[in-house]
């Protein structure tokens, strides 16, 4: 790839009209591009059109002229004139290596591919394609088009146009990328999520304390505190002396083994897997369900929104 186009003038397909891929199609046409939508499952299109017009009534976009910009299909064949193509598939190597595979082989020569995985080897799914490097991770957060980072996950082939015409692109669409510089499974976010969570469910299972007050802790403190500081420049503030100090004892007594907790393994046998199943760490009626996930969009917007704005107020 010679040349980065005008962010704007490129269209767009999203492969997999889940949760991620719905919130991707209205992120983008809320921007103003053309997106392709596609999901070769029997009502994955319904689906994702009643998603799409709950997400842009919770953020208060004009519904009607951002569906206009989105043409769902069920057919991959879609995807051949896209410009960026990317893949919001279920979290399996072998579908997403073949995904990609059938894209190469339709998709012109210039088209970039972007793989939203949340962890697998960036590396290892473009072993399927010929564009190694066009080929990038893009790595997107739920509800995609509220959370403003994405990580730009490099593979060992992409080449640095490819890089720039993506995070050119991802900041036309309003969104904060972050290059990750190697493909290290789980990336950035991911890894500190799941150290934190490992050690969150340690805890509920040593009965330190309750799941409601383990998350009352995180939200009211670390949460609250993140927002607006990471934890490498909240070291300096605190002091690295400091820190150095209670890791000196604390790191001894951390959770760390390599594998699921055991609590967490048998609510996966038990089919206790939280919201979408009516069952977690909490109970989740349908309703509940609906109105937590709807508060919170509506919530991470406007913190979002408030964000960017002080940010921009101390520039």
């Amino acid at each position: 790839m010679n040349t980065i186009q005008t962010p704007v003038s490129t269209r767009i397909a999203i492969v997999g009209a889940g949760s991620m891929g719905s919130g991707l199609a209205a992120l983008f046409a809320r921007q103003g591009f053309a997106v392709a939508l596609i999901d070769p499952v029997d009502g994955a299109l319904a689906r994702a059109d009643a998603a799409i017009t709950r997400q842009l009534t919770a953020v208060g976009a004009e519904v009607a002229a951002v569906r206009a910009r989105i043409a769902p299909s069920p057919e991959l064949a879609a995807a051949a004139s896209a410009d960026l193509v990317i893949e919001a598939a279920p979290e399996r190597l072998e579908l997403k290596q073949r995904l990609f595979a059938e894209l190469d082989a339709l998709c012109p020569p210039h088209t970039v591919f972007a793989t939203n995985t949340s962890g697998l080897s960036i590396n290892a799914i473009a072993q399927a394609v010929a564009r190694r490097d066009r080929f990038v991770g893009a790595h997107f957060f739920t509800p995609a088009d509220v959370i403003p980072l994405v990580e730009v996950v490099r593979g060992d082939a992409t080449s640095d146009a490819t890089i720039d015409f993506v995070m050119t692109t991802l900041r036309a669409a309003g969104k904060r990328p972050v290059l990750v510089r190697r493909d290290i499974p789980g990336f950035i976010a991911n890894r500190i999520q799941h150290a934190l969570a490992r050690e969150a469910i340690a805890l509920l299972e040593q009965g330190v304390a309750s799941a409601a007050d383990i998350d009352e802790v995180v939200r009211w403190s670390l949460g609250i505190r993140l927002a607006l500081t990471g934890p490498l420049e909240q070291r300096d503030l605190n002091g690295i002396d400091v820190h150095h100090a209670i890791a000196s004892y604390l790191y001894a007594d951390l959770e760390n083994r390599s594998t699921p907790a055991p609590l967490m393994a048998a609510m996966v046998e038990r089919g206790d897997i939280g919201a979408k199943s009516g069952r977690g760490f909490y109970d989740w009626p349908p309703e509940r369900r609906e109105r937590v996930q709807a508060d919170k969009a509506r919530a991470l917007a406007e913190l979002a929104a408030w964000l960017q704005r002080r940010e921009q107020d101390a520039a």
